[in-house]
């Protein structure tokens, strides 16, 4: 993995120190409170918010599981919002700081795993080619305990659904390298198994706009075109909450679009041709 520059680091420092001044400053809350603060917050979306609470929690208990590993997923989601590398980096690095160290107090727990997988595969997106593909390889173990651990939690079967598929689209040049230089590649990746995870989290979570998304996409892209509309249609049925959703919103209903007019161009060449 590549290094992180200073000046990121000192931009990482910042954001931490800043956190922690603003916990410590705060006069000692109850750790309860707190916890029952940011999970409402992270209910109504405002997840800057809910980080700044989660971190009040770890001034006080920097050894918190719950706190931890929820930070770690709230300092991804955040990060992803930017568009500047810089921010999305510190965000990220600081999410897998958040994660290594749930994982410290809980090796075992679904959460702390899934949070060092989602924290990892959003880190890959700012690394070059061996940066990504070493992510990946060591994002395996962690997405798969956390389906293990949690086998009802439809977020974790949506992220190891994108592993499997990511992996077994991997180019030649992918592959050879990880077989040549990195020991061979992650095991047991599969398309099959994509939309199997891929499905059990919409099954699970059927209100979530991006599962329905990636579901449609994979099954289109292996021919499954009525399927993948059938999701599409549910899709188009749900109300976007947040921007991200918004934005989901609209891919599932372009895509769904596009898709009918080539079946409306498939149904007139069959009529004229009769």
């Amino acid at each position: 993995m590549s290094l992180i520059p200073r000046f990121l680091c000192q931009l990482l420092l910042c954001l931490l120190l800043g956190a922690g001044t603003v916990a410590a400053a705060a006069p000692p809350a109850d750790i309860g409170r707190l916890l029952a603060e940011a999970r409402a917050l992270q209910k109504q979306y405002k997840d800057s918010e809910a980080l700044a609470k989660y971190e009040q929690v770890l001034g006080q208990a920097p050894g918190h599981y719950e706190a931890l590993w929820n930070a770690s997923v709230l300092s991804v989601r955040i990060g992803a919002r930017y568009t500047d590398e810089t921010r999305k980096a510190a965000y990220f690095s600081a999410a897998r700081l958040y994660s290594t160290r749930a994982l410290v107090v809980k090796p075992e727990g679904a959460e702390g795993n899934y949070a060092e997988a989602l924290a990892l595969v959003n880190q890959a997106t700012l690394l070059g080619a061996r940066g990504r593909l070493i992510a990946y390889k060591e994002m395996r173990e962690y997405v798969f305990k956390a389906t293990e651990k949690a086998p009802n939690w439809a977020d974790a079967w949506q992220l190891l659904g994108r592993w499997h598929y990511r992996v077994d689209h991997y180019t030649p040049l992918e592959r050879a390298y990880s077989k040549l230089l990195l020991g061979g590649m992650p095991a047991s990746a599969s398309t099959r198994r994509a939309i199997i995870a891929l499905a059990k989290a919409h099954e699970l979570d059927p209100k979530r706009i991006q599962f329905c998304y990636d579901l449609a996409r994979v099954r289109l892209n292996q021919g499954q075109r009525s399927q993948a509309i059938a999701v599409l249609q549910e899709a188009a049925q749900l109300t976007p909450v947040t921007s991200e959703e918004l934005e989901m919103s609209r891919r599932c209903r372009t895509l769904l679009v596009q898709l009918n007019r080539k079946m409306l161009k498939q149904l007139h060449r069959k009529i004229k041709a009769a």
